[in-house]
Order: C-alpha cells, then sequence, then structure tokens
C-alpha cells in the first residue's frame, strides 16, 4: 500500500531514508541531501508518502508540485526490499500521480556519483537534461515527458 504519511511519522520516514541513503555517505564524503530533510515539514505540506509491506514501511517517497512538472525529490527503500521491484513501484506511482494532478512530465535530480540510481532513471524512460552544483552537492537532472 501506497499513502500520505501522517503527521507524527516523521521519525518512520527520516530513519527510512537514513538507513536507505547511508552507503552513500562514503562515496560522497557527506550526507546525501535526503538524510538531512525536514520529514515533519513535508508531511505538513502533503509532500510525503509512505510504500508499506504487510504493515510496515519499506519505502518513503517526496513528490513536489513545480512549475516544470512533478518533482521527485526523493525515493528511498528499505535494504530488505531492494531488487523487488518496490522502487520501481514508486516511480510508477509518482507517474501517476503526475498526470493525476495534471502534469506533463515528471522530473528529479540525484547525485553525480549515485550512478546506479542514473542507470535505473535511464532504464525507466528518464533521460538526462542537465547538470549543475546546487548547495555543495554535483546533481545529474533528468525528466521523463508523460503523456496525460
Amino acid at each position: 500500500m501506497i499513502r500520505l504519511a501522517q503527521e507524527g511519522e516523521a521519525e518512520t520516514l527520516r530513519s527510512l531514508v537514513r538507513a536507505a541513503y547511508a552507503h552513500y555517505v562514503p562515496r560522497l564524503g557527506r550526507e546525501p541531501a535526503p538524510m538531512t530533510d525536514d520529514y515533519a515539514a513535508r508531511i505538513a505540506a502533503g509532500e510525503a508518502w509512505l510504500l508499506e509491506l504487510d504493515g510496515r514501511p519499506i519505502g518513503a517517497l517526496v513528490l513536489e508540485d513545480t512549475e516544470e512538472g512533478l518533482l521527485i525529490d526523493n525515493i528511498a527503500i528499505a535494504a530488505e526490499a531492494r531488487g523487488t521491484g518496490q522502487g520501481r513501484r514508486l516511480m510508477g506511482f509518482a507517474e501517476d500521480e503526475a498526470r493525476r494532478r495534471g502534469h506533463a512530465r515528471c522530473w528529479l535530480y540525484t547525485n553525480e556519483k549515485m550512478v546506479e540510481n542514473i542507470a535505473l532513471y535511464t532504464r525507466l524512460g528518464y533521460r538526462e537534461t542537465h547538470r549543475a552544483e546546487q548547495h555543495g552537492h554535483r546533481r545529474v537532472f533528468m525528466e521523463k515527458p508523460l503523456s496525460l
């Protein structure tokens, strides 16, 4: 089940994201941005989603409406659920949500050192639009046009 995160679940989101991104810290030399996000604010804004399996959270998703389309700001899958298609499930949900909201595109960014993410997003039909540095992070920006 994929559902909006509720008030009081910020720590659940934070723990899930921190665990999912921890293996990147040595590669990046610092915590990736999602590890330091304000999940209480994300919940209050209606931007945070949880993926549950058998009643326990195994995935997190943060979506933002922007003028450029729906931003997939963060996606995280628990280590025990990686490789089971749950990340693709959340990506498909995000694209469906974008269409539901009337967006003609989804876009995202990832750290340029997260090469496996870039490869996955490419396999899912996203294409690189540009690279830029933001807040000390070297980011790869990608987009996917959607049919409405």
